[in-house]
């Protein structure tokens, strides 16, 4: 097969930790062309994907954009589409992934995966506020009113928040771990840097197969408990568990998220919701994606590769 008779797959929001790992998978199996949109064609994350050899085309997922955004999917045999993520008060992730759909399939698109996740303002009766699920939730909605072949990703708790925005301190001879969830709450995780593009690489492969499907992406399932012990055993550090998953614990090791009383509502509404309703839905298998690819990283690997002894770290968009 030529270069141009691959299939093409557009990414929105390439530059993100989903977005890259589905550029880098989809270009190693060297079966897809990739079109990676981004904000800024010279980042080094958009250098770096221009480097495995995606096409660049700058059209940041901002609103008001959709003639952009048809002339990008043009061509296009397929489309992965993500939104960013936007902190309350700002209410733009639902129309912004309706905006996103609606061009793929104004452009002739073929496919669409859209990583997604549960609808919580429905399943908790309004109880719980975690506008960055429901939001996703709303524009798998609308995908599937639309006339084109879809399929659905859900990815769970990402690893990488610990690294990223609720990192540890040391005190004294011990770091501390504080974590959104309860000691002993068992929840699934993931590493969405490695495990998003193998999935997203079988779904586009076999569109026929998934169609219409939701596919959950999960590493390990694992508490709070079990992964301070681990992390004291891959590192050789002193660690212990701190708790941010009451509202006095999230504010007393993270008071910056103060200055935003709408995004300390939605960190808590999102892990009651996860505590009290389970993250995924019953209906999921959530082994499915370890049958794709066998080595999905779970959080002892995940330490182990990285090398991640507590410091913080910053992924990009």
């Amino acid at each position: 097969m030529s270069a141009h008779e691959k299939p093409l797959i557009a990414i929105a929001g390439a530059t993100s930790k989903q977005g890259r790992s589905v550029a880098a998978a989809l270009l190693q199996s060297q079966r897809f062309r990739v079109r990676a949109f981004t904000r800024k064609k010279d980042s080094p994350e958009a250098l770096r994907l221009e480097k495995l050899g995606a096409e660049i085309v700058t059209v940041p997922l901002e609103l008001g954009l959709r003639k952009d955004l048809v002339a990008a999917f043009k061509g296009a045999d397929g489309a992965f589409l993500m939104t960013p993520p936007i902190a309350p008060p700002e209410t733009i992730e639902a129309p912004l992934g309706q905006q996103l759909a609606d061009a793929a399939v104004e452009a002739g698109v073929g496919h669409i995966v859209f990583s997604t996740l549960e609808n919580v303002d429905k399943i908790t009766g309004g109880t719980k506020y975690a506008p960055h699920f429901t939001d996703k939730a709303r524009v798998a909605g609308h995908i599937r009113g639309l006339p084109i072949s879809h399929s659905f990703v859900m990815l769970a708790f990402f690893y990488t928040n610990l690294l990223e925005y609720y990192v540890p301190r040391m005190e004294g001879d011990t770091l501390l771990l504080p974590i959104y969830l309860p000691e002993d709450f068992r929840a699934p995780f993931v590493d969405p840097l490695t495990a998003t593009g193998p999935v997203v690489l079988e779904i586009f492969s076999n569109p026929e197969r998934y169609n219409g499907k939701t596919l959950p992406i999960v590493g390990d399932i694992i508490s709070p408990r079990e992964m301070v012990e681990t992390f004291q055993r891959a590192t050789g550090l002193k660690a212990e568990y701190r708790n941010a998953f009451t509202r006095d614990g999230l504010l007393r090791y993270f008071p910056e998220f103060a200055a935003n009383e709408l995004l300390v509502r939605e960190i808590l509404g999102m892990v009651e919701y996860a505590v009290e309703y389970g993250y995924f839905g019953k209906e999921h298998d959530l082994e499915w994606s370890r049958g794709v690819k066998p080595d999905t990283l779970n959080w002892e690997q995940y330490l182990r590769k990285t090398g991640w002894r507590g410091d913080k770290q910053s992924f990009g968009f």
